[in-house]
């Protein structure tokens, strides 16, 4: 019976240990994937001698923060029969190292801050770290996501932390490192765990498959690497989901299928139909890659992607030998990059940005992917605001002077704040390849605001340009500031009055053109309101431009001056300085001129028509 239980033992299989668990690195060496500088600092640091009380492991999830402590507390208690010192050189493995990488050794304790938050979990600590280690050299205490610690427990641990025994080493581990209160890091050597890159993601997952015996395409190791965004451990995890996907093989279709990606060929030919403005075929596509399994939002994701690769290729060429791109990928991507504009790009890139998370919160994904791919196509060729209105501005001064150049450029040095545009651009582009023309800008012509009907693509027959600005005639003239003042009373708008009388100074008006300058106190939008109002008044668009000239004072400052006028002529008349003499202390606190009509003044007394020129208004004034 006992050898049937130990034929039957020994035919027993091993439990399975999944990839990231089974290839996990055990010395420095296999750190070299992703994180040379800190294996650099560690190796002089070792040395040297001049070993940190304290190290703190920083990154994102998978790359390797809680093995990096693990290796790290080995060498730290390595020893041989030949070798009793810490040494990164662990090729060896020593008394301690299994145990140790096992997480069972007795002297290297490893908390998880997560579930061990309070105060009397950092408490036991201190109050062990007295005693020495039972076997190994320090006594090597390893907490993982310390952000998760308390206030108190952080407090506590300060102490401790700056003045430990000769004997005890701190190794912290976090992927919140903003969390940790400085005066914990201070007290710590950090070393930052970078994102392994995709190249070697490929690399490591291409030796292990050797290892393991499994076949696998090198464009789905490609997959797989984006998918697990710099992190190992989330690499493999994919990789042993792809093994058991494919039967034993890691092949391109089924790593897509099973993470629900697009072809990388078709997402290129997407984002080709996109920069030529095909919407039908760029809708055709999405919906061919929708059918194949794709989902909606991995498509705009993938499409972000591949325009920032081609964006990047064009300022950096060498971005092209990234090995987990594809060869269709480095090829077109480079095509693109010597063809597309980067205000395209950026276009594209900004409306993507938007699009996902629209995608993503939608009750229709795929309608919601269609509505930006639309939105896209239909603005790839779609010319910068600022070329759109210098074009604007210069075909409307060929035809006939009808628009003003901006402010900025011969008038006066002027900047145009607001306007109420009497023309409006319109985009023309060849039918044939809905490209713009031979010299790279888009055609704009200058049509009538009136006119709503669209223009059909490839039209491109001349119009009557709309009459000049200049030549405008408003249904109510305006011809002053002071009438735009009345204007507005007469509507019974007493807020843009006041501002009109208290910010704008007039340089210069005419039907339709009201340049202007306006005091540093006024509002923003006064100059916008005030277009929108005079069109609504007048009939007639209005272009209310700001410039730098100084203009005439604005109407109240006006008022004022010549109020201080009147008060001088007043004070130098005869009569009032004798008053003024008499009463020691009186003063002059306002004149008004009274109107007195033509033929009131022929039956006026001679004496009350002297006094017409001024009064002085007593009150409170003479004391």
């Amino acid at each position: 019976m006992s050898d049937e239980t130990s034929i039957s033992s020994e035919q027993k299989p091993a439990a399975y240990r999944v990839l990231a668990r089974k290839y996990r690195p055990k010395d420095f060496s296999d750190l070299m994937v992703g994180q040379e500088p800190m294996v650099r600092t560690l190796t002089n640091a070792f040395e040297t001698g001049r070993i940190a009380q304290a190290y703190m492991l920083t990154g994102v999830r998978g790359v390797g923060k809680t093995t990096t402590a693990r290796i790290l507390a080995r060498a730290l208690n390595y020893k041989t029969p030949d070798i009793d010192r810490p040494t990164i050189d662990l090729r060896v493995p020593g008394e301690h190292c299994q145990a140790i990488m096992d997480g069972r050794h007795v002297d290297v304790i490893e908390m998880d801050a997560a579930s061990h938050t309070g105060i009397d979990d950092i408490r036991e600590i201190i109050e062990q770290v007295r005693y020495r280690p039972v076997s190994a050299r320090y006594k090597v205490y390893i907490i993982d996501e310390v952000h998760m610690l308390s206030t108190q427990a952080f407090n506590g641990l300060l102490k401790t932390l700056e003045e430990p025994p000769e004997h005890v080493k701190f190794i912290f581990a976090t992927t919140e490192i903003r969390k940790v209160p400085i005066t914990v890091l201070s007290r710590c050597q950090r070393f930052d765990l970078r994102r392994i890159s995709g190249s070697d993601l490929v690399g490591l997952f291409s030796t292990i498959l050797g290892k393991e015996g499994v076949s696998f395409d090198p464009e789905a190791l490609a997959m797989v690497a984006r998918a697990a965004e710099g992190s190992a451990r989330d690499g493999l995890s994919l990789l042993d989901q792809a093994i058991a996907h494919g039967g034993g093989s890691v092949e391109v279709e089924t790593v897509r299928s099973m993470l629900g990606l697009a072809d990388r060929a078709r997402i290129v030919d997407l984002f080709d139909h996109i920069v030529r403005g095909d919407v039908a075929a760029a809708l055709g596509e999405f919906t061919a890659q929708y059918e194949a399994g794709a989902n909606p939002t991995v498509v705009l994701t993938d499409l972000a992607d591949f325009t920032h690769l081609v964006t990047r290729l064009k300022y950096v060429p060498d971005a092209a030998s990234d090995q987990s791109l594809s060869e269709i990928e480095r090829t077109r991507g480079a095509d693109f990059a010597g063809s597309v504009a980067v205000s395209t790009l950026s276009r594209i890139w900004q409306m993507l940005l938007k699009g996902i998370p629209e995608a993503e919160s939608s009750s229709r994904p795929a309608g919601a992917a269609e509505m930006v791919l639309i939105r896209l196509a239909h603005a790839a060729h779609l010319p910068s605001p600022e070329d759109a209105a210098r074009r604007v501005l210069e075909l409307s001064g060929s035809d006939g002077g009808g628009a003003r150049p901006a402010p900025g450029g011969g008038n006066g040095g002027g900047m145009q704040a607001s306007v109420g545009a009497p023309v409006q651009a319109q985009a023309i582009q060849p039918a044939s390849m809905g490209r713009p023309t031979g010299n790279g800008a888009t055609m704009l012509r200058a049509v009538p605001d009136v006119s709503p009907q669209p223009i059909s693509v490839g039209q491109i027959e001349e119009r009557p340009a709309i009459a000049p600005v200049a030549k405008a005639q408003a249904s109510v003239p305006v011809n002053s500031v002071s009438d735009i003042a009345d204007l507005c009373g007469k509507n019974k708008d007493i807020k843009l009055k006041t501002l009109v009388r208290g910010f704008v100074r007039l340089v210069r008006i005419e039907p339709g053109r009201l340049d202007v300058n306006v005091t540093d106190d006024a509002p923003k939008t006064l100059l916008g309101e005030l277009a929108v109002k005079l069109k609504e008044w007048t009939g007639i668009h209005w272009i209310v431009s700001y410039s730098r000239e100084p203009g005439e004072p604005t109407l109240i400052e006006a008022e004022q001056r010549a109020q201080e006028k009147r008060v001088s002529d007043a004070r130098q008349d005869p009569d009032v300085a004798a008053i003024l003499a008499r009463f020691p202390g009186a003063k002059i606190t306002d004149v008004r001129i009274r109107a007195v009509e033509e033929e009131e003044a022929e039956s006026v007394a001679p004496a009350t028509a002297e006094s017409a020129d001024g009064d002085i208004v007593p009150g409170d004034d003479i004391e």
